[in-house]
């Protein structure tokens, strides 16, 4: 069953990269449906998100997507993107517009259509999530719990 909240229909299965160094030393944003930790922590040397990553599939790039929605407070998409030696990436953006910047600045790369391969229906933002670090205890459990969650 997919997480209304969240979009995936596995709740441990973040973060992908280092999760106990993620989990110690970001903040998460906490699903207040299903419990997965997804991070939102800003890189604060380059101005950017974990969301405003490339992601090498759809799939990676819609565990992501509620974190760029709570940050623009609106709905974002997801936007397969098409860079040197037709690599495909997806990438997510809060607006067409964004796209298009992004696009102006990386001119090697290219989006067909330039609509959303994926995005929700609405947003809406949920009163009982929490955006915060967790507890030494709460990471022991969350990685217990993770390894029955793997992509």
């Amino acid at each position: 069953m997919i997480c209304k909240e969240c979009y995936s229909d596995k709740p441990r299965v973040t973060p992908l990269l280092k999760p106990e160094d993620c989990l110690k030393n970001h903040t998460q944003y906490i699903c207040s449906t299903c419990g997965r930790c997804i991070c939102i922590e800003s890189d604060e040397k380059r101005d950017v998100y974990r969301w405003n990553f490339p992601f090498k599939t759809l799939e990676i790039a819609k565990l992501y997507l509620k974190t760029a929605e709570v940050i623009c407070q609106d709905v974002c998409g997801i936007y397969e993107i098409i860079g040197k030696n037709d690599r495909i990436s997806y990438k997510i953006f809060h607006t067409e517009e964004d796209l298009e910047n992004y696009l102006s600045k990386n001119k090697d790369k290219k989006c067909e259509d330039k609509k959303p391969v994926y995005i929700s229906e609405q947003y809406v933002e949920s009163p009982n999530a929490q955006i915060r670090k967790l507890s030494d205890e709460e990471i022991k459990d969350y990685l217990r719990e993770q390894n029955q969650f793997k992509i």
